[in-house]
């Protein structure tokens, strides 16, 4: 029985993650900026493409922009006239984002749109349904996330959340103290999608865990 492994992810990358110039920079000059090196890895940014591409996602919002990788990976996944809506509240970061986003050519698909998620969400919601979610901020909002994704998308529609493991203590006893609270918060959303009879959900087991859901009712 096959055991997924780094070695099995640096496969699957050089051979369908492979980043551009851009890609990389967005990846690697955000941490030389003063931002958190907090994000998805090329592997989970090509699923997240690949599921934009495949629910049609012509409306998406991304929860949490950082420095723009992951937008950029969903922009370039989107249906042709797609548009990205990606929510941060802090405003370096945007800026930075901005020029990722520029450098990538997907500056004209994507929406930046600054200031408190969950006020912004409430806003937003005039402009759905939406095709596509992706949630990648604070672990504590995650449930209210996910509660506006499900009356805001589509049937059909998809919504993705980031950082499902928590570096795998969702399954450890001795969390370290720092990370016990989103490490609980985590366990508790994975329960709460698992429950929800409106999707169909799973956990993509790349980098720090993806969990899935496609709203079917």
């Amino acid at each position: 029985m096959p055991i997924y492994n780094d070695t099995l992810s640096k496969y699957i990358t050089d051979l369908f993650a492979k980043q551009d110039d851009a890609q990389r920079r967005a990846l690697e000059d955000s941490p030389r900026r003063g931002l958190p090196a907090i994000s998805i890895t090329p592997e989970e940014g090509r699923f997240l493409q690949m599921l934009a591409r495949m629910c049609g996602a012509v409306k998406a919002v991304e929860i949490g922009t950082l420095g723009g990788h992951s937008g950029i990976w969903i922009a370039r996944g989107l249906a042709p006239g797609g548009k990205l809506v990606t929510l941060e509240r802090a405003r370096a970061h945007a800026e930075v984002a901005h020029e990722h986003f520029a450098a990538a050519g997907v500056a004209d698909r994507v929406d930046i749109r600054l200031g408190d998620a969950h006020a912004t969400l409430q806003n937003l919601a005039s402009e759905g349904p939406f095709d596509f979610v992706f949630i990648d901020a604070e672990k504590s909002g995650y449930p209210f996330y996910f509660d506006w994704a499900l009356a805001h998308v589509r049937v059909g529609g998809v919504i993705a959340a980031h950082n499902a493991f928590r570096y795998g203590d969702v399954v450890g006893r001795d969390v370290p103290p720092e990370h016990l609270h989103d490490t609980d918060n985590m366990r508790e959303f994975n329960r709460r999608v698992a429950a929800e009879p409106r999707v169909i959900s799973t956990i993509y087991p790349a980098g720090d865990g993806t969990v899935v859901a496609v709203k079917i009712a």
